[in-house]
């Protein structure tokens, strides 16, 4: 009895290992529909070709055209079902890139979002605010932005620098506190930034530790960078400007928010962005907030009306006398009691 290979392969099996992977390959590989359609041939012809082989060699012999095509027509089946299947996974891969685009930029990995919702004009004017009082700052220690725009779904987007390093927030979270000499060093840096920001009328009005990154820059360690002016406001506002946030909206963040910004009264000015950072200065000695409290609301009562306990109270590392004594000024209720600008905090 003449053994024919062909035969022995495919005996009672309708779809073969074959045509299985023919249909699978445009899913776990994506790719053109040209591109499918080749490599789809190429496989599906790999059992007709082998039982050639072996009739040629003469191990074997054809099998008769009705048989052969009885097992075969699946994998041709499968080749048409596999080029339709790549032209669809392929044209949604092209739809999701066309997405992802923006302007003449296309979104590899998403590193982070801002604040800034979108869905009506008000919000545009704001991003756009936002980036122009962020590109008209020079201050190194103020994140650099190289471009911005609006994509095609919408989506508003910035180009900036791409920074190595890690915010204060995290940092603290996965370090601890930190000594008093890095602190230091750590908030005269960002007082570079919010001292020119201040000088051009400008107020971040979201200082935070999350809002501050220390990296590495060039040659240089521990060096801070100011993020995220998404709602910075002129410390004299026109009435157009001034509607942009929603009336009886409080902005920043609760557990780092002036209390003259709590309270909504009164003119807020540059001192609110040095009580933030007397926070922040709290935070990265403490690794606690000034007021931890169970609530967004109840955060924001205090910082309004209660007084904070001195940061040594609340850390077992030592705070030097005068560093205290400065993050206390800062921690004011009263503007005019903290440090009159960014500049002299620095110098303090």
């Amino acid at each position: 009895m003449e053994y024919n290979w062909f035969e022995s392969q495919r005996v009672g099996i309708l779809w073969s290992p074959v045509a299985v992977w023919v249909l699978l390959y445009p899913i776990i590989v994506p790719n053109t529909p040209r591109a499918t359609l080749i490599a789809s041939l190429l496989a599906a012809a790999t059992e007709p070709l082998t039982a050639v082989g072996f009739a040629l060699v003469g191990d074997d012999q054809l099998p008769q055209a009705s048989l052969f095509l009885r097992y075969v027509w699946p994998n041709v089946v499968a080749v048409a079902l596999a080029t339709m299947i790549s032209r669809v996974v392929f044209g949604l891969g092209e739809r999701l890139k066309k997405a992802r685009s923006m302007g003449s930029y296309h979104l590899v990995e998403l590193l982070g979002r801002g604040g800034i919702e979108a869905g009506a004009a008000n919000v545009l004017r704001r991003f756009e605010r936002e980036a122009q009082a962020t590109a008209s700052l020079r201050s190194p220690h103020t994140i650099e932005l190289y471009d911005f725009g609006i994509s095609r779904d919408g989506t508003f987007y910035y180009v900036m620098e791409l920074l190595d390093g890690i915010d204060l927030q995290r940092l603290v979270e996965q370090h601890g506190p930190q000594p008093a000499e890095r602190v230091v060093a750590l908030l005269k840096q960002a007082c570079h930034s919010l001292y020119e920001a201040h000088q051009a009328g400008m107020i971040h009005r979201d200082i935070k530790p999350a809002n501050l990154f220390v990296c590495r820059y060039g040659a240089d360690l521990d060096f801070v960078k100011v993020l995220d002016f998404g709602i910075v406001k002129r410390a004299q506002p026109e009435q157009q400007d001034a509607q942009l946030t929603a009336m009886g909206a409080v902005t920043g963040t609760p557990a780092y928010i002036a209390p003259e910004m709590a309270l909504g009264e009164g003119p807020v000015d540059g001192r609110a962005d040095i009580y933030s950072l007397g926070c922040v200065g709290y935070w990265l000695l403490t690794g606690q907030l000034v007021f931890d409290k169970g609530s967004a609301m109840a955060m924001v009562v205090a910082h309004s009306k209660d007084k904070p306990s001195p940061p040594s109270s609340r850390t077992e590392l030592e705070v030097p006398q005068g560093l205290e004594r400065v993050i206390m000024q800062c921690l004011e209720k009263d503007p005019m009691s903290r440090p009159p600008d960014a500049r002299a905090l620095s110098k303090m």
